[in-house]
């Protein structure tokens, strides 16, 4: 029996992998994504300096959504984050799906980012 556990070292796992070939600079920081079952987050990440450059989730209280864990949410919560960073003056990003196929909330949250203006 597979456990939740074991799914989410495997998706560390996999988020290893696809790190070692992302790294997010000040001029293009990277753009990671951690979804629970609840919520959904985002962060610009500058990882030569190892700051947060800005950050955008459901737990926000811009974003006043009754359902924080579906598409919808993820879609706003992609805008904001496209919005907050478009405001710093970051237009390009290194999308990080932090391990997570890119499918559902995902897919949906870079999709929004993408119509807010990000590039990636």
């Amino acid at each position: 029996m597979i456990t939740k556990l074991d799914k989410n070292v495997a998706r560390k796992k996999r988020h290893l992998r696809v790190r070692k070939n992302l790294f997010g600079t000040e001029e293009r920081p990277r753009l990671n994504v951690f979804r629970s079952n609840k919520h959904i987050y985002a962060q610009l990440i500058d990882d030569i300096n190892g700051i947060t450059l800005a950050s955008a989730s459901t737990v926000d209280k811009e974003l006043s959504a009754e359902a924080t864990g579906n598409i919808d949410a993820a879609k706003a919560v992609g805008e904001l984050i496209a919005k907050r960073a478009l405001d710093k003056g970051h237009k390009t990003v290194v999308f990080d799906r932090g391990g997570y196929l890119y499918h559902g909330r995902v897919k949906t949250l870079a999709d929004a980012a993408r119509e807010a203006g990000l590039e990636f």
